[in-house]
């Protein structure tokens, strides 16, 4: 009866996570706007950050908790499944154009974050030793001073990323103009809402785990990482379908940045985060994949339906491959 419950109390954390990015994101650049702040600047950091917020929120909460493999792995599979799932689903809806900025500056940044996160969990790398914690081989700890690095480097991405979007401003969006009192209103229940689902999620989680005989890690690589992807998963599709899915790549590439650089950053600042060898496995996955899907970009200049499934078909033989092993 405690697992169905669990499983409840999982579903209401997403809806939590996931509404109150909504509103968050709503409240906050209602009140940028009236700061005179450019619409497109508002798009690239607020709106931006808010469908990564649900990644945040289970990230920050698991470390604070001691939960290090799920706050990684979370991370981790939800950059896997935007790369793979939501430009796949979106590329076979229609083919995905790709924007030249997005292949010089962009990918090649994430690509960048990759595999400094990559270094940073591969302690085995330098120490060639491996610690026994708990049953599980551990690799590598992020520690603070890395957690640092990172988000410096996050501060890089975001002054480059709005210097040209500010040279650009025709590609900013309309932000719907609200009193202060709803804004603050929005903002207030989206982050309690936020903080909310991110504790339901990681607790939940963790007892269906424990329950199933799951490890932090597989949960955090399939289902909490799934959960918390479905904002980008939604925006992508509904963009795909009035026939603007060539912002879908600009969209996941900037997501899994602030994934990898300002989530790590944030969580490993607060609490370092000890990681596992899967982890090690899981980023070197990720950065396969990630010069995989720069490869399909680069061809054509977009992502077309056959890229498509193929990028699906490999999401799911990575999943089956996390059950397994």
């Amino acid at each position: 009866m405690k697992i169905l419950l669990d499983l409840v109390l999982l579903l209401v954390g997403f809806v939590f996570l996931i509404k109150g990015a909504d509103y968050f994101v709503e409240g906050s650049a209602a009140v940028a706007k009236k700061f005179n702040i450019p619409g497109v600047v508002i798009g690239l950091t607020i709106v931006a950050m808010g469908t990564s917020a649900p990644e945040l929120a289970v990230s920050v909460s698991a470390g604070i908790a001691g939960s290090n493999a799920l706050a990684i792995s979370n991370v981790i599979g939800s950059n896997i499944f935007n790369l793979m799932v939501v430009l796949g689903v979106c590329a076979i809806l229609s083919p995905v154009a790709v924007e030249k900025d997005i292949v010089k500056r962009d990918f090649p940044f994430s690509l960048i974050a990759t595999v400094l996160v990559g270094l940073f969990i591969s302690d085995i790398v330098f120490k060639g030793s491996v610690a026994e914690v708990n049953g599980f081989a551990q690799s590598g700890t992020i520690r603070r001073w890395e957690a640092v690095i990172l988000l410096i480097f996050f501060v890089m991405y975001m002054y480059i990323t709005v210097r040209s979007a500010i040279k650009n401003r025709e590609a900013g969006e309309e932000i719907e103009s609200l009193p202060v009192w709803k804004s603050l209103t929005f903002i207030i229940l989206g982050a309690a809402a936020i903080i909310g689902g991110g504790q339901l999620v990681v607790n939940s989680a963790k007892a269906i785990a424990l329950f199933c005989g799951m490890s932090e890690t597989l949960v955090g690589l399939t289902i909490v990482a799934i959960g918390t992807s479905l904002p980008e998963l939604v925006t992508s599709i509904v963009a795909s379908k009035k026939g603007q899915n060539g912002m879908a790549v600009g969209n996941v590439v900037g997501s899994n940045i602030f994934n990898l650089l300002m989530i790590l950053g944030v969580s490993s600042s607060i609490n370092p985060i000890v990681s596992s060898i899967e982890s090690v496995v899981d980023i070197s996955v990720l950065l396969v994949l990630s010069i995989l899907i720069l490869i399909f970009c680069r061809t054509r200049g977009k992502i077309n339906r056959t890229e498509g499934f193929v990028m699906v078909l490999l999401y799911a033989a990575y999943t089956f491959y996390a059950i397994i092993r």
